[in-house]
């Protein structure tokens, strides 16, 4: 039986583990042909020899490896179907002892980086031929966070903060490339079980004086669905704004975060 994503050409930034791994994994299986960067490049090939796809190590915040992710991706199948904007950073931080070089290290990462990689997909995507099957040039996927709609919790101004960025910078693209027939679109997760909200953890728990796991169990005991989310809850997402199912969507940012946040 055919896959959904069959015939459909992806880079994905962020790809060596958690959410960008469980997307990389749902997507394969879904029939895409992948091209997964990380800045940790073993990790990326490890995951890349694993689902027979392709990977590149790539800082997001250098223009000459953004550069090179595309080169190599136009390379390598002479277009690119679907841009997963998913590369970032958290940590937890009090407001008042945030530094300079904090905020200027996650806005990097989590912002400015993915702006200039939706800025080099979408310039390339314009020039090219429609997706097979689709009405559609291409596809812009961004992770943003229901950060961006919670101020990111009092102990991570600077992650809200860029996440707000994210789904306005989604929400732009969304109107600018709309006669270019490319969509933009953002998923917001909330508490996701990934070694990112292990770091989280422990650091908001020092922070708070608890023990290792308490900000999670806090964080977690309050979602409706009853249960913390996984990285698999926001691949199926993820892969469904990938496919040609969703071509009529753009603009949108997508909660999937167990009924944390009810509406936007």
């Amino acid at each position: 039986m055919p896959g959904r994503l069959d015939g459909i050409h992806a880079l994905i930034t962020g790809a060596a583990g958690g959410i960008g791994a469980a997307c990389a994994r749902r997507m394969a299986g879904e029939g895409a042909q992948l091209l997964l960067a990380d800045l940790n490049g073993e990790a990326a090939k490890s995951l890349s020899d694993e689902l027979g796809q392709a990977s590149v190590q790539a800082d997001v915040t250098r223009a000459a490896d953004i550069d090179r992710m595309f080169e190599l991706a136009y390379r390598r199948w002479g277009r690119l179907d679907v841009l997963f904007n998913n590369a970032g950073i958290a940590e937890a931080r009090r407001l008042l002892e945030l530094t300079q070089e904090e905020w200027d290290r996650t806005l990097a990462v989590n912002l400015r980086a993915v702006f200039f990689v939706l800025q080099a997909a979408a310039k390339r995507m314009r020039q090219q031929a429609p997706i097979a099957g689709s009405e559609l040039r291409g596809k812009l996927i961004q992770t943003a966070s229901i950060a961006a709609y919670r101020g990111g919790l009092a102990i991570m101004a600077h992650y809200g903060a860029s996440k707000a960025g994210v789904v306005s910078i989604t929400r732009t693209a969304a109107q600018v490339l709309a006669a270019d027939r490319i969509t933009s679109n953002c998923v917001c997760p909330g508490a996701v079980d990934t070694a990112m909200w292990k770091k989280i953890d422990a650091e908001w728990s020092e922070l708070e004086g608890w023990r290792i796991g308490e900000a999670w169990k806090r964080r977690t005991s309050v979602v409706p669905l009853g249960r913390a989310e996984t990285a698999d809850d926001v691949a199926g997402v993820v892969s469904f704004l990938a496919s040609r199912d969703s071509d009529y969507m753009t603009g949108q940012a997508v909660n999937v975060d167990g009924g944390l946040v009810m509406g936007n």
